[in-house]
């Protein structure tokens, strides 16, 4: 409003329309009080709409748009897995291929007594003398178990290292952990390991630790 504006207004009329203003008779008001009347009871009015039903429309309009967000990042991502499902699959295949060719190195529990067989004429083989060799429990994984193996060896250097070659190319997995080696009197050396080799678990077995399993959490359930 320009300054000329402001200097035409008088307000020492606009007060005296607000002095002696009749409460039950409003519609004798002069203009100015009717005016700001009205101002205040419109604004009073927006305020009440937005505490009581405006706010809420407002706050579930921002959920509904947070969850358009949310809807479209899945569809996108949904559509990537889509395009990509060939490749996926094609993975997957792979994937199943090579845990087969793993699944074929452990022997099954019928085969356990050859394996440890095989190690044992694997070490007498180099002319090793077996001070040790005692298998432990086997520990159960979830579709595996180990069979640790306490070893105690006495032979030439060169002697134990080819037996730890051929122990490593065996068909089947067998490690060698916890390896200590000490000099003898008459030149040769002790080596102490233990070895441990891998097989699968039988179908009767896994439904056996599924069994375990259920009664576990059922046991740990009611508690």
């Amino acid at each position: 409003m320009k300054l000329g504006n402001l200097q035409s207004i008088d307000f020492e009329r606009l007060s005296q329309d607000f002095k002696g203003l009749d409460p039950n008779d409003p519609g004798a008001w002069p203009l100015a009080p009717r005016v700001a009347v009205f101002a205040a009871l419109l604004v009073a009015v927006v305020g009440l709409a937005w505490w009581f039903d405006w706010r809420d429309q407002a706050m579930l309009l921002e959920q509904r748009e947070a969850e358009e967000v949310q809807l479209r990042q899945d569809w996108l991502t949904k559509k990537r897995l889509a395009v990509n499902l060939d490749a996926y699959k094609l993975q997957l295949e792979e994937t199943d291929r090579q845990f087969g060719a793993l699944l074929k190195q452990l022997p099954n529990r019928a085969e356990m007594d050859s394996l440890l067989s095989d190690i044992n004429q694997a070490g007498l083989g180099r002319g090793l003398q077996f001070e040790l060799f005692k298998p432990g429990a086997d520990v159960v994984k979830d579709f595996y178990a180990e069979m640790p193996i306490d070893v105690r060896i006495v032979g030439a250097y060169n002697d134990l290292g080819a037996f730890a070659e051929d122990v490593a190319r065996m068909p089947r997995i067998v490690t060698l952990n916890n390896v200590a080696i000490e000099g003898q009197k008459d030149g040769t050396l002790k080596l102490e390991a233990k070895a441990i080799t891998y097989r699968y678990l039988d179908e009767e077995e896994l439904a056996q630790k599924r069994q375990q399993e259920k009664a576990a959490k059922a046991a740990k359930g009611g508690k």
